[in-house]
């Protein structure tokens, strides 16, 4: 059922939420991200050591992350053959695998047993070994998949986004195919844990390079493959996480009928922006690597004009490189006006009360140094990356 979206975003009023992420704990523990997301033993310590750890550091508002295998989001492509890339010191990566629209459609029709190819039955043994030793939690299998234009990309590579001007047929048909194989993979991971699919409560997806359609073929290279996708997961409720979007693509996102967004890492949105351009709820993040451009002030004053400006909410994660006294300060801040929005919003405070809040240097033009990165200098003379 569509949202109603003259009355979405007031219905949902205002949240916050602070979690602790696998980096925090590779980095509290001094765990190497090769031997963290390969050896299990490696993945184990750094759950039962370092949790206690950043509990100590952040306090009990900082929700830790629940034991789980390592966050891989490529698992559905190494499913159909891409290989996964452990480099020393950075993230996981992987290959692309079809040299051709032609190849991946042919590829693609043909069935795939999800649980014995890939990585896969690695990944089922390391969840076993974690599961011996946290037997009290619900360890998880973090071997996931990708939203539509995301997972095209994945297989084809840059190729994908000449592929759809120079032979648009094909390429619909190779993101027919593709969605059929995200629904697919989705449908084996339902079964693992004995979950309804499609589900009748609701249904996410992660597609950041969707951003990379301009937006008057939107509708047909992203609305179309996005309404596949969901018809395929669920009959409840859609959420999508995207970043990069530009204020020219935000209409669209009420066109597949999102109860929720997420907009992530996207410079060129801010949340006056996004409550002009959508009448969607969001969460407004605070990523990481802002923290070393802010001051413990500039932090709560993001939180205040998010609310302000109309943010359902304002999220943030303990990431690595965060586990220091500074950020601890800056995350606490965080926290601090994030229950104070939430505790006046619950009690009926106009959003433009909470304005006053803000520091008098950041009560204007606040957004638009946001855009710039805080421009080249805070004006309280902090440094700026």
């Amino acid at each position: 059922m569509r949202p109603d979206y003259s009355t979405l975003r007031a219905d949902a009023g205002f949240g916050w939420s602070v979690a602790a992420t696998q980096g925090a704990l590779r980095e509290i523990t001094a765990t190497p991200i090769r031997e963290f997301n390969l050896e299990p033993e490696a993945c184990i310590h750094a759950y039962r050591a370092g949790r206690p750890l950043l509990v100590e550091m952040f306090g009990e508002d900082v929700r830790m992350p629940t034991p789980s295998t390592p966050a891989i989001s490529y698992g559905h492509v190494n499913c159909l053959g891409s290989e996964l890339i452990f480099p020393e010191g950075g993230e996981v990566g992987q290959t692309h695998i079809y040299d051709s629209l032609q190849e991946g459609i042919e590829a693609l029709r043909e069935p795939v047993d999800f649980a014995t190819t890939g990585m896969a039955p690695f990944y089922f043994d390391f969840q076993a070994q974690m599961r011996q030793t946290f037997p009290d939690d619900p360890v998880g299998l973090s071997f996931g998949s990708e939203g539509p234009l995301t997972t095209a990309y994945e297989l084809r590579g840059e190729d994908f986004f000449a592929d759809i001007f120079e032979d648009a047929p094909l390429a619909h048909e190779f993101m027919r195919l593709t969605v059929d194989s995200i629904i697919d993979y989705k449908r084996w991971q339902a079964a693992l844990g004995g979950g309804e699919f499609p589900s009748p409560i609701g249904g996410g997806m992660v597609d950041d390079l969707a951003s990379f359609i301009p937006p008057r073929m939107f509708g047909e290279f992203v609305i179309a493959y996005w309404e596949q996708y969901y018809q395929g997961i669920t009959t409840g409720s859609r959420s999508a996480h995207v970043e990069d979007l530009r204020a020219e693509q935000l209409p669209f996102l009420e066109e597949i009928g999102l109860r929720s967004f997420d907009p992530s890492v996207s410079p060129k949105l801010t949340p006056p922006i996004l409550v002009a351009g959508c009448r969607i709820p969001f969460f407004w993040r605070l990523v990481s690597f802002h923290y070393a451009e802010m001051s413990v002030q500039e932090v709560e004053d993001f939180v205040y004009l998010s609310c302000a400006d109309g943010a359902s909410g304002v999220t943030t994660n303990v990431a690595e490189t965060m586990c220091n006294p500074e950020r601890v300060e800056q995350v606490h801040a965080f926290i601090r006006a994030g229950k104070e929005c939430k505790r006046l919003v619950d009690e009926g405070c106009p959003r433009e009360e909470i304005r006053q809040l803000v520091s008098p240097p950041d009560r204007d033009g606040f957004w638009d140094r946001w855009c710039g990165y805080l421009g080249p200098k805070s004006t309280r003379g902090g440094a700026r990356a």
